[in-house]
């Protein structure tokens, strides 16, 4: 998608800096210092996830494009390069705003080729970033989703979803509703390091554990694991431990996944602040965007393991195959296994 597909109303005044249309904010404040905001009139805001994506899910809503949480590995970086900006510090920077995004979606789910499919958030970028906070996009969009009777499913790093538990419980008594919170690690150091813009894994937690208790299932995206960094059976260990006390309904591990982008971006990371894990990453790597099937079947293992001492119903996303050929054993290395 371009930004073409991304334009104004038409009469809106031309702005020269990047798109025809788009109304171009920027906020004074230490939270957004240094952060452009595009607020656009998009064309649609249900989409059609691609026939050989490996993810569970048919049709996915996102009302942000960019994403100030700036998780270094963000799978999601690739996709500002469809817009003429690069993967990197424009992805954390400038971030698109679908402003009309509520008005769309009654729209589309009113329309007559609309089935009532499952629609899934945060699949792409955080849908409760910290912008949400000012432009207030999902309290409209789950109230639309309540009306409709739709059911979905919302993945997010944002405590910022607590603002909209009353929402939440009334379309989990109407539909079909699951949440989950993404957190791959609690180890402090590497939250601070790889997701600057997060609220603290402990304050997730404590978000898992209030949705629970209000009747909005929430389960654990533990993602992404980091090779060499986050780990350690010790590291596992203590993160599986407390999202057990938080009393998560599920987890699911995922391994740290390298697409174009967000492959570039991480390496010029590690070789910065862990240059000595360099090689052992090629080595991962060298061959594509995902860890050796090995590598990821022993991750799963442990974790699987964990889950069930820690009383977790412990679910997976698609295990790998069983692998031909034995994966390299990950050492502890990095700042994060301690």
């Amino acid at each position: 998608m371009r930004w073409d597909n991304l334009q104004l109303i038409p009469d809106q005044p031309d702005n020269a800096l990047i798109t025809k249309g788009a109304v171009v904010r920027t906020i004074d404040t230490p939270e957004f210092r240094g952060v452009t905001f595009f607020e656009i009139q998009a064309r649609s805001i249900i989409n059609r996830v691609p026939g050989p994506s490996r993810v569970p899910f048919e049709w996915t809503l996102n009302p942000y494009r960019g994403c100030t949480h700036a998780c270094v590995y963000c799978f999601a970086r690739n996709t500002h390069t469809y817009l003429d900006l690069d993967a990197g510090h424009d992805f954390d920077t400038k971030i698109i705003v679908k402003i009309n995004a509520v008005e769309l979606l009654r729209r589309e789910l009113a329309g007559p080729r609309w089935q009532g499919e499952p629609i899934a958030m945060g699949t792409n970028v955080d849908p409760y970033q910290r912008c949400e906070g000012r432009y207030r996009l999902m309290p409209g969009i789950i109230q639309a989703l309540i009306d409709y009777r739709n059911p979905f499913s919302i993945l997010t790093k944002g405590t910022l979803i607590l603002r909209d538990l009353d929402l939440l419980t009334e379309a989990a008594s109407r539909t079909r509703v699951s949440t989950a919170m993404s957190i791959g690690t609690t180890h402090p150091d590497a939250w601070r390091a790889t997701e600057p813009g997060t609220p603290s894994p402990r304050a997730r937690l404590h978000a898992v554990a209030t949705l629970n208790e209000a009747g909005v299932p929430c389960s654990v995206l533990m993602a992404p694991i980091l090779p060499y960094l986050t780990d350690s059976p010790a590291q596992l260990e203590a993160t599986v431990k407390e999202i057990a006390e938080a009393g998560a309904t599920g987890l699911t591990p995922l391994v740290l996944h390298l697409r174009t982008g967000a492959r570039e971006w991480w390496l010029q990371w590690l070789a910065r602040e862990h240059p000595r894990l360099v090689p052992r990453y090629q080595e991962l790597y060298g061959r594509g965007a995902y860890a050796p099937k090995a590598y990821q079947q022993r991750i799963s293992a442990q974790v699987a393991e964990l889950a069930r001492k820690h009383g977790i119903r412990e679910r997976t996303v698609r295990q790998a195959p069983p692998a031909k050929t034995k994966a390299p054993e990950p050492e502890q290395l990095g700042l994060f296994g301690r």
